[in-house]
């Protein structure tokens, strides 16, 4: 009950997270009778196009194997190996061919439902693997349930094609006995590729639907519920916490940089206590006043009393501190439109320290 209550609440389609995770542990989607398929045409072109003469010749070879069998010595060990090895060669010409077909077929039906790829997890040893629990839950639960009646379904539809196919073809099969060996071979061989074709048409079928249900299954056992969703994405966003934590770690390190620059300022400009932004501006380095440190209540008051500790010249002007606060960022140039108020601050500033130097 707790396993239907569980499936019922997976609702959300799988996030883009979920589903490249999955593809990196290798849990693709994968159609076996698309490879069944892959197999049989893989067949049907070896009799089509390659076995007509490897049978002939592996027919005419045998003929002769069997018809004059003085023809091999088999008095020594020598003479048994040298006939094993003549008979091994034969039949390897013959289904070379249809080796190489059958590798190239499949690795081509694997390609086909998923690109290649390498996947470490898919090797690591895993104990689910060797456990008869899971075995168990495997071949006799909903899944194998589900493999068995397709099994079921692809055996029944076979046999009623081929019963079709093959009561066309018994006749044939059964006045090709009465001719020669190399005219009966090429009867078996029509007969053959009949059946093939048959084959490979009903597997069409069954694998474009198994094809489209795996995907659709694959979709289905990705879904998730609402929670995983929600932990998934305070996961990749971060925890709310400890990301305001880290803010509040970054605005504290902003502002002791901040104050360790006030004593390099020219000038502040205040609001008496609400606002301070620290200038600094070098005729030789600066094309503008440079915006060193700005700040709020607390941090104003720690601006003002830094700069007056160090004889840094301090302007109380409310509206200019208040509209520069908004419009100012810190390592910045100020704009424009503060050049005029500003320099004429910068050169009171200038005139006092003159005016120290003459005294």
């Amino acid at each position: 009950m707790a396993e239907g209550v569980d499936k019922d609440s997976k609702t959300e389609e799988a996030t883009e997270k979920k589903i490249r995770d999955t593809v990196e542990k290798g849990q693709l989607p994968h159609s076996r009778e698309t490879g069944i398929l892959a197999s049989f045409v893989a067949i049907l072109l070896f009799i089509v196009f390659f076995a007509g003469n490897s049978i002939m010749e592996l027919g005419t070879f045998l003929s002769i194997f069997l018809e004059k069998p003085d023809a091999w010595p088999m008095d020594t060990a020598n003479d048994v190996v040298a006939l094993s090895r003549v008979v091994t060669m034969e039949i390897g010409k013959a289904v070379a061919s249809l080796l190489v077909l059958l590798v190239v077929a499949g690795v081509g039906a694997s390609a086909f439902q998923n690109l290649p790829q390498f996947v470490g997890e898919r090797i690591r040893p895993q104990a689910s693997r060797i456990s008869l629990a899971k075995g168990w839950k495997r071949l006799f639960g909903a899944q194998g349930f589900v493999e068995f009646l397709k099994s079921l379904g692809k055996l029944g539809f076979s046999l009623v094609v081929l019963s079709f196919v093959l009561s066309d073809s018994l006749r044939q099969f059964l006045a090709g006995m009465l001719t020669q060996t190399p005219d009966y071979v090429l009867v078996v061989r029509g007969m053959t590729i009949d059946i093939l074709i048959s084959i490979v048409v009903v597997m069409g079928l069954i694998a474009a639907v198994d094809l489209v249900w795996s995907r659709f299954h694959w979709r289905q056992d990705l879904k998730m519920t609402k929670q995983e969703v929600k932990d998934e994405l305070k996961q990749s966003e971060g925890d709310p916490i400890v990301k305001s934590r880290l803010r509040s770690l970054a605005r504290d390190r902003a502002r002791r940089r901040m104050m360790t620059a006030v004593p390099r300022a020219t000038l502040v400009i205040a609001n008496p206590t609400h606002y301070a932004i620290a200038l600094r501006y070098v005729r030789e380095e600066d094309s503008a006043p440079v915006v060193l440190a700005k700040g709020q209540d607390l941090v104003a008051l720690k601006i003002r009393e830094i700069a007056e500790a160090n004889n840094i010249a301090v302007f109380e002007d409310v509206a200019l501190a208040r509209s520069m606060y908004k419009q100012v960022s810190v390592d910045s140039v100020i704009p424009q439109q503060f050049y005029q108020a500003v320099a004429e601050l910068i050169r009171v500033v200038y005139a006092s320290k003159a005016k120290r130097k003459v005294q």
